[in-house]
């Protein structure tokens, strides 16, 4: 049972967990943003080439907010089985798995409380970039509390 019960918590945190991790990573690069204001060119100058937006795609940025939301709610395997394992093993008690507990409970509340809702506000109404500067930020503290997860998971502190 405990065979079946790692491999669900891996494969799970690989899918759920790693997808919404780059998720959340990608979308300010293909967010939208209010258009750059058209700059004046002199008489007699030849004109700049058009401003493109670049790699900016709405829909993919709609994409990366779905698997974004979708994911986050998919991953909530990852903790559930977790403690399964943990109380399988009878480690409930060890203070590392009280610890990846602690900053689980923190990503999903930065994902579920900060980013997604974020991510909608960007998608309804794009700015200048701001929000998606603060959207980065926040996807690359999600991404560090899980790194900090994994890498205790690996190394149990005090094994």
């Amino acid at each position: 049972m405990e065979g079946v019960l790692l491999s669900v918590h891996v494969l799970a945190s690989i899918v759920f967990i790693g997808g919404s991790a780059i998720a959340t990573s990608l979308f300010p690069r293909y967010a939208p943003t209010t258009a750059p204001v058209p700059v004046p060119v002199p008489a007699g100058a030849a004109p700049a080439p058009p401003a493109t937006e670049g790699e900016r795609n709405r829909a993919v940025a709609a994409a990366m907010h779905r698997i974004s939301r979708g994911y986050g709610v998919a991953g909530i395997v990852v903790p559930v089985v977790g403690i399964a394992l943990a109380v399988t093993q009878g480690r409930m008690g060890e203070i590392w798995i009280t610890l990846s507990m602690i900053l689980t409970a923190a990503a999903a509340a930065i994902l579920a409380l900060l980013i997604v809702p974020r991510q909608r506000e960007a998608l309804d109404t794009p700015d200048d970039g701001t929000r998606l500067r603060s959207l980065s930020m926040l996807a690359g503290v999600y991404n560090l509390l899980w790194a900090v997860v994994v890498v205790m998971m690996i190394v149990r502190p005090g094994s």
